[in-house]
């Protein structure tokens, strides 16, 4: 079974071949184009998506040793993501499947990021959580089985990858900044500074208000001294960076003790971080937990988490037909 995946959520236009369940390719071509403006331009990235289909799929199909006329479905990323960027991706999926007459099967972003887990092993047994985080999102996420989901915490206002990437551009870091918070932040004292980890009930995470308290922070100390950034860039990012892990892993922690689940996943682009991924492993070590952590290449929007994805839809015979248009907010 060959399948060609389609990812065009937001930046990355990527396509990956999925041949008898293993990954032969998995390309990805990056908008560079955004950098300038300190975030995402939906206009500019459906531009760019339009093109770079083509030539990332070709790549695919040829670093794959996969011809177009072996293959037996198409998927592609319904939502959730920019509209226009998802519109390029979909339309070119539909056209290939009807070309090929070969099934098309819809894939939800959010879902793939967690099942990118079974692109290698060992992968996580069910139930278990998954803490999906990225620049949309910020979601725990119950797991049993590989299309049963449900959300049992999410964020009431911004996506902790907001809060990396806004609380970098305070510091006059270029886009994307989350991971240079994380650069900055390894010869820096996490405890240097203090940031209030405001709390929200049950599950649900909250992020708007230690922005805020970091803009705040900023504000008053460059004040009295206007090259307090400068100075302290390392340990204001450390301690930012920490903040935010643990406010991530407070919830995670009362997750696993009320549902009483032992196997523990991350995934997203933000569980790139690399304190996240340390911290959540010391974590995972006093609890007992067996702690899932997605390969870096995972970890971004690929496509390589559509096409797994897409397999096991394709087990179970769930396909989409020609009438599926993009879901900008498309829920679990």
């Amino acid at each position: 079974m060959n399948i060609l995946a389609i990812e065009s959520s937001c930046d990355e236009t990527s396509a990956a071949v999925l041949a008898d369940g293993h990954i032969r390719s998995n390309i990805i071509a990056t908008q560079l184009i955004h950098e300038k403006y300190g975030g995402v331009v939906p206009e500019l990235a459906s531009r760019a998506h339009q093109q770079h289909i083509l030539p990332v799929v070709e790549r695919a199909l040829l670093d794959a040793k996969v011809s177009k006329n072996e293959l037996n479905a198409v998927a592609f990323t319904r939502g959730p993501g920019l509209l226009g960027s998802l519109l390029v991706g979909a339309s070119f999926a539909k056209a290939l499947a009807l070309g090929l007459n070969i099934p098309l099967i819809e894939v939800n972003h959010m879902q793939a990021h967690v099942l990118a887990h079974f692109l290698e092993s060992p992968a996580p047994s069910f139930p278990f959580l998954c803490l999906t985080v990225s620049g949309g999102h910020t979601q725990l996420v119950r797991i049993d089985g590989p299309l049963a989901m449900t959300v049992i915490g999410q964020t009431q206002d911004d996506a902790v990858g907001e809060a990396f990437d806004k609380s970098a551009k305070l510091l006059g870091l270029p886009y994307p900044g989350g991971p240079l918070i994380d650069k900055y932040a390894k010869t820096g004292n996490p405890l240097a500074f203090r940031f209030p980890m405001g709390d929200m009930p049950n599950l649900d995470f909250s992020f708007s208000g230690i922005k805020t308290a970091i803009m705040y922070f900023l504000r008053d100390n460059t004040k009295t001294n206007p090259d307090f950034i400068q100075e302290r860039l390392p340990d204001i990012c450390a301690s930012i960076q920490h903040t935010l892990v643990q406010m991530l892993l407070t919830k995670l922690k009362r997750a696993a003790s009320e549902t009483g689940i032992r196997d523990i996943a991350i995934a997203g682009g933000v569980s790139a971080n690399s304190v996240l991924r340390s911290m959540l492993l010391q974590l995972g070590n006093e609890l007992g937990w067996h702690v899932f952590i997605p390969k870096f290449e995972y970890c971004t929007d690929n496509a390589a988490m559509i096409a797994i994805a897409a397999q096991f839809k394709y087990e179970q015979g769930d396909f989409t037909d020609q009438l599926v248009s993009p879901l900008p907010r498309m829920s679990f």
